[in-house]
């Protein structure tokens, strides 16, 4: 970010703080009552519902309050609220925290951060846990491993979403709708129903969706445009007391029309056909020229159902959950008019999974001299995915005198087999057990002794057949596939697993409290398939050491927590682009670089500045890079950063709620976040950074004193500051970026109801 850029973000965000303060001073004199403090921020990080200032871990926790007022309607916007939190839209499509996460894609390839809702782990590959993000309680970041009080094994950490929980006894209903600029809409409703003394029903419906600011130039369509809809219902139901059962069930869909877009360094002849076609490439073009549409369509089911029976004073609890996901994608590569230059004009996929999962967990209550909880973890995940490439080398589908072509190169056959497409099934099977004690030794200082035993068991087989290509391409065509079928079409990853972790923490006052925490985690290895090669690789491991301080000062007005980290990552496992001989396209392999370290420092605040004004925000330094990745024979990236892992991360926010004058309520916030520069995939042919970006949003609603009704306006990336989320070197063509709706500037209004 330039010097003009920042003096730019700071001015705007001094005068928005200046015009909230000057609010509040017409509002009351400044120096509000010294009785006004923070309002107790509450986690379930080790289980039990604990303030947020007394857990001994690093935790960033957003309300789902937070999250309306940022406008943010994605699980992935999380990036911009919590600070050490990142989301690698490329390869991994997952979430990486203090720079690490899942940095390829393959079919049986586990998450280093998983996303939990409502205590179920989200574990397949496309599928992010949640779209629609409204009647949301709040979102728990936890950073570190994780697993010693979670069902699944975390390396870097773990993103707990809570959502609302139906009410007994009261009925109520909240909506909200919305509209901006390039038709982005929302609309929200959310209704909690009694039906009986013991039960209850909560459901929530949402329906969003934006056009694209690009352009399909030559179909005249709008480009990286997104609709989604969906229900979530939630039935309580408390059968005696002590006993109380919810039932879970939600349908979702997801469609876009999200491509990659080219930047640069393709030939001359390659440029010229794309600027003849209306698209200039560069590190600002969201436009393309292809003749397909590249979509990506997504159906997501869930059930699940939570028990929880107290037993003395104990509590058992079961959560039972069963999930189904339809993931189709369509993605022509050609950047150009395929009549005019094709490359891959063909090139689909569709992914189906499957899973159950059981958890068991047995807790003590909360406060006596020893705190004990046990549980054990079952999980099941079968995927089931074919694709297709179909690539011409550049030839175009339609010769200068007409002729169709007839004839592609297959990088989904084998050689002898006349098959052009691939079938991967996968079952990816984990088995645990876990716990934890805390010991209250005296007043002052707690220590807490967490111990996990794993056992997974990772399948998969590749397998081709030949697929019918007159539907899709409109000629019997014939197929010359680039690689023989592998030699060994299937196979399976066992492994075994102790992990642990010890943490200590001592009050200083009730109002200051240290603590140290060592702990350690671990990835299965698994079974991966490159250019029809069998290609398992190994389990991935991590020691992490953590020591923070967690303080509320000047009557609980000012709240502060920093710590440092150091985690090192042994037989990491990461993704390389590997060229494959006879294949043109580059292909993603999963192997295991030797080591990798990511350390730095955690610094978030809150300040109640004024009644009805707080201030907020954090930063994230991490500093991740490999220290032992032997490539290839003469080349070692030791010392090269993780691919999309910034050292600088921060946001700050501001946000009002009060009245003005006798008849109106103001409410008003202000958040900005920012990310340095990262680097693409390691290994890449042009290894260019992405550049750092920081946005701003805003809201602002009045409303009439004691009313149910809200209206307002807001703005997403303010600034209209321009970003991409990633580059990627498409084969030798060129190099192309992608972009979201977020990188141009949105203002909108929107209204409120609730009663």
């Amino acid at each position: 970010m330039s010097t003009l850029r920042r003096f730019r973000t700071a001015l705007l965000a001094g005068a928005a703080l200046g015009s909230l303060s000057s609010v509040q001073a017409y509002a009351e004199e400044a120096g509000a009552e010294a009785g006004a403090e923070l309002e107790a921020v509450v986690v379930t990080a080790q289980r039990r519902a604990e303030r947020l200032q007394d857990v001994p871990l690093s935790v960033t926790s957003v309300s789902g309050q937070a999250i309306e007022d940022s406008n943010f309607r994605s699980v992935t916007d999380l990036q911009y609220l919590a600070p050490g939190v990142q989301f690698d839209p490329t390869n991994g499509s997952a979430f990486q925290i203090r720079g690490v996460g899942s940095t390829s894609y393959d079919f049986s390839f586990a998450k280093s951060v998983n996303v939990v809702v409502d205590d179920v782990v989200m574990d397949a590959p496309r599928d992010n846990g949640m779209l629609g993000l409204t009647d949301i309680r709040q979102v728990d970041v936890l950073m570190g491993p994780q697993g010693t009080l979670f069902g699944r094994n975390s390396t870097s950490g773990v993103i707990a979403i809570t959502t609302a929980k139906p009410l007994l006894g009261a009925f109520s209903a909240k909506g909200d709708v919305s509209y901006g600029e390039r038709e982005d809409r929302s609309a929200n409703l959310t209704v909690n129903a009694p039906i009986s003394d013991r039960l209850a029903l909560r459901v929530t419906g949402f329906s969003q969706g934006q056009e694209g600011y690009g352009r399909y130039t030559v179909l005249n369509q709008s480009l990286n445009l997104f609709r989604e809809y969906g229900v979530r219902a939630r039935l309580l139901f408390q059968p005696a007391d002590g006993v109380e059962l919810i039932y879970a069930g939600e349908y979702s869909h997801h469609y876009d029309n999200l491509n990659r877009t080219t930047v640069g360094g393709g030939s001359a002849a390659f440029t010229a056909i794309q600027i003849a076609n209306g698209v200039t490439p560069g590190p600002k073009n969201d436009d393309n020229a292809d003749s397909k549409i590249g979509n990506t369509e997504t159906s997501t089911w869930g059930h699940s159902l939570r028990a929880e029976i107290q037993i003395g004073r104990d509590t058992l609890t079961s959560i039972t959950a069963y999930r189904e996901t339809e993931y189709d994608g369509n993605g022509p590569a050609d950047f150009a008019p395929a009549e005019q230059f094709a490359f891959t004009p063909y090139n689909r996929g569709a992914v189906d999974t499957k899973k159950f999962s059981q958890e068991l967990r047995w807790a003590s209550p909360t406060g006596g001299f020893l705190e004990y909880l046990g549980g054990v973890f079952y999980n099941r995940l079968e995927l089931d995915a074919s694709q297709i490439q179909w690539v011409t080398f550049g030839a175009p589908l339609v010769s200068p005198t007409g002729v169709r072509l007839t004839s592609f190169t297959t990088t989904t056959g084998a050689i002898g087999d006349n098959s052009n497409a691939t079938r991967f099934k996968t079952e990816a099977v984990t088995a645990a057990a876990f716990g934890q004690l805390k010991l209250n030794l005296t007043p002052q200082f707690s220590l807490s002794l967490g111990a996990r035993y794993t056992h997974d068991s990772n399948s998969q087989s590749q397998t081709f057949f030949r697929l019918d290509p007159v539907p899709i391409t409109g000629v019997a065509a014939t197929f010359t596939a680039t690689a023989r079928p592998p030699l060994q079409p299937s196979g399976r990853v066992k492994g075994d697993n102790f992990s642990y972790r010890i943490s200590g923490q001592y009050k200083l006052t009730d109002e200051a409290m240290l603590y140290a925490t060592y702990a350690t985690g671990y990835k299965p290895g698994a079974v991966a398939f490159v250019g029809n090669n069998y290609s398992p690789y190994g389990e991935e491991t991590v020691k992490s050491v953590e020591a923070g301080v967690k303080a509320e000062l000047f009557e609980r007005r000012v709240r502060l927590n920093l710590n440092v980290f150091h985690s090192k990552f042994t037989d990491f496992q990461t993704s390389l682009l590997t060229f494959v001989p006879g294949n043109p396209v580059a292909v993603i392999a999963t192997g295991n670089a030797g080591g990798l370290k990511s350390e730095g420092v955690e610094a978030t605040f809150a300040w109640r500045a004024l009644d009805g004004l707080t201030l907020a925000g954090g930063v994230t330094y991490a500093d991740a890079v490999f220290t032992d990745f032997q490539y290839n024979a003469t080349t070692n990236y030791a010392g090269t950063a993780l691919s999309y892992a910034p050292k600088w991360q921060a946001a700050l926010s501001a946000k009002y709620d009060g009245e003005i004058g006798e008849d109106l309520r103001l409410r008003a916030s202000l958040d900005y976040a920012y990310r340095s520069k990262v680097f693409p995939t390691i290994g890449e042919p042009a290894n260019v950074a992405v550049p750092g970006y920081g946005i701003v949003n805003g809201r602002l609603s009045l409303s009439p004193v004691g009313s149910d009704f809200e209206f307002g306006v807001y703005g997403r990336n303010l600034l209209d500051k321009y970003f991409s989320t990633a580059f990627q070197q498409y084969s030798s063509l060129t190099l192309t970026h992608y972009t979201t709706r977020d990188a141009h500037r949105t203002l909108g209004v929107f209204a409120k109801y609730s009663f």
